[in-house]
């Protein structure tokens, strides 16, 4: 049976986005996204496929982590 660890991943694709000045539609057409894809991944209610983690990383030019943060949760288990 699967366990709900409560794992998320936090994202900063907002903030290179602005910075590169781009629209949430121009990111999405250069990663093969759609722009609902971008704007759900913004507000943290996407988690995207690691492929496209990727893609996103390598059109910012910087490493996955940079944009992408695992952000661990819990089992339920004390020990």
């Amino acid at each position: 049976m699967k366990s709900d660890f409560g794992d998320s991943i936090s994202n900063k694709v907002y903030e290179h986005r602005v910075l590169a000045k781009l629209t949430q539609a121009e990111l999405a057409k250069a990663v093969g996204v759609s722009k609902q894809t971008i704007f759900v991944m913004e507000k943290g209610n996407y988690v995207p496929s690691l492929l496209l983690a990727f893609r996103i990383a390598d059109f910012f030019k910087v490493n996955i982590n940079e944009i992408f943060t695992y952000v661990k949760g819990t089992d339920g288990h004390d020990g």
